[in-house]
């Protein structure tokens, strides 16, 4: 008998292409997880539709209709309750989650962050990379800490910084990478070959020659 799939509910605030590759990674018969939710804060979210259209069950908390940060955050943990997921991957979610989102979930929140972390952690990552002689740039998965961009790494990948790069052309070639690495991080969590402990630190079972723990070049 096969391993009960991992079960994921993927956060999105705009297009969801890093949602939609995972929900794609997830129709492999092999693959250790299934995407049984998209949540968005914004319902305008292009990601929705493209959930949708695969038969992925969607649901809006927009802020404004809430009338405090713990208010919104209380309507949506009341959501994952109910759906009991074993992850959440923050796929392009321009929200900070408070301490009190987090802990319940703690070691089970995935984000992807278009830099090479702790490198330009925050927004405008690729100009600032650029602004300093970069000569690479890249993405990084990591297990969602109460810092924020600050939790322990599960997987990046590296891609060249050109010469003639603008912010808007290596945004591009980095989303490329972002995709492949962001499903090979999931596969590795929802395997149970990497997990955050409780000291913070990333235990890793795979061996390091498994090409999917490995930096991902591009």
């Amino acid at each position: 008998m096969s391993a009960r799939r991992q079960r994921v509910v993927a956060f999105i605030s705009g297009g969801g292409s890093n949602m939609l590759a995972l929900a794609k990674a997830c129709e492999a018969a092999d693959y250790p997880a299934e995407i049984v939710a998209v949540f968005s804060d914004k319902p305008e979210a292009g990601g929705l539709a493209k959930a949708q259209s695969l038969g992925i069950p969607t649901r809006v908390f927009e802020r404004k209709a809430y009338g405090s940060k713990a208010e919104h955050e209380a309507a949506i943990l009341a959501d994952l309750a109910e759906i009991g997921p074993d992850l959440i991957c923050l796929a392009g979610y321009m929200r900070l989650l408070s301490g009190d989102f987090i802990r319940p979930h703690t070691g089970r929140i995935l984000n992807i962050h278009p830099s090479l972390l702790p490198l330009f952690p925050g927004l405008n990552t690729h100009q600032r990379a650029i602004d300093v002689g970069m000569k690479v740039a890249g993405c990084t998965v990591h297990f969602v800490t109460e810092g924020m961009d600050e939790g322990p790494v599960i997987a990046q990948a590296v891609v060249p910084v050109l010469i003639d790069d603008t912010a808007e052309t290596l945004a591009g070639r980095v989303l490329t990478v972002e995709h492949q690495t962001y499903a090979a991080a999931l596969k590795l969590v929802a395997s149970g070959s990497v997990s955050m402990l409780a000291d913070g630190s990333v235990e890793r079972l795979a061996s390091e020659t498994d090409a999917e723990a490995r930096l991902i070049s591009a």
